[in-house]
């Protein structure tokens, strides 16, 4: 079968390897009919080593089960299902707890780390089926399948920021972020009621999507001058929650410096650090909390799932260009130059 591997930076092609097959009882088969391309892959698309590679790239999709183990019981062959951007087995403590990305089962894993697997490929092998996977009440061909797809990782991963944030309908709210993921925390934090959101983000074609999805205000400057413009819109006390969806330095100090005290920083963009400031200047002085980490997007789905179904919401609107798997190499370098928001792709 075909599926996409990194060999370095900037380096991403598209091969033969060999066919994924049930190893575990435990296991299903997938053939793949819709994946994408995820802003924390461009991570090590931008720095990635060679010797680090080969790599097989994908952790969203959705596609057809064409085979299972003995012990899977919750899917059979047929079924359209939707996989999270983690393994786990739904059953364990931690999964009990919606926290499925600490879920202590052995064969528990993110996508990242299965060296044989990728969801941008015509197929994969998933782990512990019956709790991994989310069956779909829809066809493969359904209008539908670009915002499912975000159930996979983007959205829920948006509204974990918010939710963990603690954003209800008495808290402003500022996005660090005009990528998939921030827009869909400005969506989250719009579902949860937030009276206020304000979206740090350059790119007009994207912060314009972000006011469609809620966002009340803009703010296109970075640095003190964003920081300022931005609190300035909270008449000076900053925000409740502030919702990272970029990991690097620069979007965290910008986090500290417009959350209000008592205030919660929920992170999401996957950290490009481990220090940063914590101490008594930065959060302790005035009661600011740290929030967030990888989000456990299973314990979501069926919460978010209906609001897609009946069109209340249409967070597939992040999808801004599609291509086949071919054109996977080229979608990774649209998305670096920004000249694309997020590829889908349909193998």
């Amino acid at each position: 079968m075909r599926a996409t591997l990194m060999y370095g930076a900037g380096d991403v092609r598209v091969e033969n390897v060999p066919d994924s097959v049930i190893k575990q009882p435990t296991d299903a088969l997938v053939r793949i009919t819709s994946s994408c391309i995820c802003g924390s892959d461009l991570w090590p698309y931008a720095s990635m080593k060679p010797e680090e590679g080969p790599a097989r790239m994908g952790h969203e999709f959705i596609g057809l089960v064409e085979d299972t183990g003995s012990e899977v019981t919750t899917v059979k062959r047929g079924d359209l299902v939707v996989a999270p951007f983690a393994i786990s087995d739904n059953t364990c403590a931690f999964c009990r707890e919606g926290l499925h990305t600490s879920c202590a089962h052995p064969q528990a894993n993110f996508w990242d780390g299965e060296p044989q697997e990728g969801g941008q490929a015509e197929a994969v092998r998933v782990p512990l089926a019956d709790g991994t996977l989310v069956k779909l009440p829809v066809a493969a061909d359904s209008a539908l399948i670009p915002s499912l797809l975000t159930l996979s990782d983007v959205f829920g991963t948006g509204y974990h920021a918010a939710v963990v944030g603690g954003v209800n309908e008495r808290t402003r709210v500022t996005v660090i972020g005009d990528g998939a993921v921030g827009l869909m925390a400005v969506l989250s934090a719009k579902r949860l009621g937030a009276e206020q959101i304000i979206l740090m983000g350059r790119h007009t074609a994207r912060t314009d999507l972000g006011r469609e999805f809620g966002a009340t205000d803009v703010v296109s400057a970075r640095g003190d001058e964003g920081i300022e413009i931005a609190r300035e819109l909270t008449g000076g006390d900053g925000t409740h929650v502030v919702l990272e969806c970029v990991g690097n330095m620069p979007a965290y100090e910008q986090a500290v410096g417009v959350v209000r005290p008592g205030g919660v920083i929920s992170r999401v963009g996957v950290p490009q650090y481990e220090d940063a400031p914590v101490g008594f200047g930065s959060l302790f002085r005035h009661n600011i909390r740290l929030a967030g980490g990888p989000a456990p997007v299973r314990a979501y789905i069926e919460e978010l799932m209906p609001d897609i179904l009946n069109g209340t919401i249409e967070p597939g609107k992040v999808f801004d260009a599609t291509t086949d798997l071919d054109g996977t190499p080229a979608g990774y370098q649209e998305m670096a130059d920004r000249k694309s928001l997020k590829v889908l792709v349909n193998p």
